[in-house]
């Protein structure tokens, strides 16, 4: 008989839908397929993003623990991959709903007036994001902040902060795309539905799970497999940079010093540019290098696609430097939303 504790853990909890770029909510059960029968307990998401794949670890009774760079994704990575128990009550959320009597910032009302939100979300938000940072228990906090993240992203024409567009969705014009009622529900229904979305995934596997915001040379620990899903480089060297694609998220939990991180000559407000390997062209060898060096003990896996930068030729190459044994896995002809490349595949290469 299955394990009774697996068993639950898949047949009640849920990975909520998830609408980032890349994500790998689609392919995540094709990645287990190919990575089951690997003789391995322990295991890091090193670009955790969603928590997707971390969170299918986690399902199948592996200890996992959830990295990433960017602290509004360690959050995510918090209330969903190292959070075991905690859920957040009707009560705490009418709580972090309510207005209080007392002066709330206006960061986001002064700073993104209409630029992605009406006049009054803005003022609902600047209210809201102050209230999720009053909330002590770190668990109920990053599931209240996951809840006002999604909520944000569903009401963004193309879910991204990559443009000043708010006048896509209010023009009074006959549309293509995007659903304009889902645009305009007011955001704390958006807010209740995304709090159940994340409650009912919070689930125990009897493991330690974990979540760490680190860069990815700074991650440490011994892992028996090592997950790599980095930022894709597409053949003509364009980079998909999730910092400038999700920047306002990433100011919300850090409101307090937001300011100080905007680069107030962008139109959309975006923050102030950061020097990363992984989104360079030149840079990003050296940055794959390093990685399979520091986890050269572990079985390394690693996602990208057929046709960037490294080519496929290439991340072979540099995983035989660390591994004997090298094979490759191809989802074929599998397209990202957003994406007009119908011919890349998506490679899985697995290294031991």
């Amino acid at each position: 008989m299955p394990d009774q504790l697996a068993l639950l853990s898949k047949t009640h909890h849920q990975f909520p839908k998830t609408r980032y770029q890349g994500s790998k909510s689609k392919l995540v059960q094709w990645i287990w397929d190919k990575v089951s029968h690997l003789d391995f307990d322990t295991c890091l998401d090193v670009f955790g993003g969603t928590g997707t794949v971390a969170y299918k670890l986690k399902q199948e009774q592996k200890q996992a623990t959830y990295n990433d760079s960017l602290k509004f994704n360690y959050w995510i990575g918090q209330a969903l991959v190292e959070n075991s128990k905690v859920v957040l009550e009707d009560h705490e959320v009418d709580w972090i709903l309510k207005t209080y009597d007392i002066s709330y910032p206006t960061l986001i009302a002064d700073t993104f007036s209409e630029i992605y939100y009406l006049d009054e979300e803005n003022r609902w938000l600047d209210k809201v994001i102050t209230n999720i940072h009053r909330v002590r228990n770190r668990y109920k906090r990053a599931l209240a902040f996951f809840a006002l993240a999604q909520s944000c992203i569903i009401k963004r024409p193309y879910n991204l902060f990559h443009r000043k567009n708010l006048y896509v969705r209010t023009a009074n014009v006959k549309r293509s795309f995007g659903n304009k009622a889902s645009w305009d529900k007011p955001f704390e229904s958006w807010f209740r539905h995304f709090v159940a979305e994340a409650n009912q995934a919070v689930f125990s596997n009897g493991r330690d799970c974990y979540a760490t915001n680190m860069d990815v040379d700074s991650v440490s620990g011994k892992f028996d497999l090592v997950y790599l899903d980095p930022p894709y480089i597409s053949g003509k060297g364009v980079a998909v940079d999730f910092r400038d694609f999700y920047h306002f998220l990433e100011g919300l939990v850090n409101y307090n010093h937001w300011l100080d991180m905007i680069d107030m000559t962008s139109k959309h407000r975006r923050l102030i540019r950061q020097v990363n390997d992984w989104t360079d062209k030149t840079r990003i060898y050296g940055a794959f290098e390093r990685a399979f060096e520091r986890h050269a003990d572990s079985i390394l896996v690693v996602s990208y696609r057929s046709d960037g930068i490294p080519t496929e030729s290439e991340l072979i190459r540099l995983l035989s430097r660390f591994k004997s044994d090298v094979r490759i896995e191809r989802f074929r002809n599998y397209q990202y939303v957003l994406s007009k490349n119908k011919r890349s595949n998506e490679l899985l290469l697995i290294g031991q």
